[in-house]
């Protein structure tokens, strides 16, 4: 019998649990997108480069949306703000076993990367001296392991996903070549991280579908007479 994939597992406990739950149709839209794509991910995980886009995808599905008036936030602020309520709502600390059963393989080696750290980038394009990048990289290495020994799981996926967002800006934007050899080391690293992150996110959001406002979705479907 073939084993199902996290993401099949994931759609079927979503099926369930929304019938007993009564999620609403905003955070039922949210919750069925992300799985769509993790599931993409999952079938494309052999093309590293369309399985990160896949899973960033999947990430933007949970954590985006619309802003009331013209308030505008940055996306790093708006992850960081959403990685902050997950943590919150981590009462079994899931999230922190992940990372400790795997900080000294992908993790360690995505933060060890200098290629997806954005300050070295500025200092390469001419807008900081190189001593700067070096001083933040040392810093930021000195801070997660601070924040590790004090399991400080918020901190620790700020500069994770500060790095995942770099290497989403270099593949969103044409900042690499598809399937280059280049980039594979951290894709490889990345890949592991969300397809391991990513399903203990959507399932502390259904267990607490209710604790949070996780907000409206961008673009929900309409109908051909502009009805919902």
């Amino acid at each position: 019998m073939t084993k199902q994939s996290i993401a099949t597992q994931l759609k079927d406990t979503f099926k369930k649990n929304r019938e007993i739950a009564d999620y609403s149709n905003n955070f039922n839209l949210r919750i069925h997108r992300s799985i769509s794509w993790l599931k993409k991910a999952e079938e494309t995980i052999e093309d590293s480069d369309i399985c990160f886009i896949s899973l960033w995808i999947s990430f933007n599905a949970v954590y985006a949306r619309e802003m009331e008036g013209n308030l505008s936030v940055s996306d790093r602020t708006e992850f960081r703000q959403f990685l902050q309520k997950i943590c919150q709502l981590d009462d079994d600390k899931h999230i922190y076993k992940l990372i400790w059963t795997t900080y000294s393989g992908s993790i360690k080696s995505l933060l060890n990367n200098q290629y997806i750290f954005q300050p070295f980038w500025d200092s390469y394009n001419g807008k900081t001296a190189e001593s700067v990048w070096k001083e933040d990289f040392q810093k930021t290495k000195v801070l997660v392991n601070k924040a590790i020994a004090n399991t400080d799981t918020d901190t620790i996926l700020a500069h994770i996903f500060n790095r995942l967002y770099t290497l989403r800006n270099q593949i969103i934007h044409g900042g690499a070549t598809y399937n280059s050899y280049v980039n594979r080391s951290q894709l490889k690293d990345a890949n592991a991280i969300l397809l391991s992150l990513l399903p203990i996110i959507i399932e502390i959001m259904m267990k607490n579908h209710n604790d949070m406002e996780w907000g409206k979705p961008f673009y929900p479907p309409v109908s051909d007479d502009g009805g919902k």
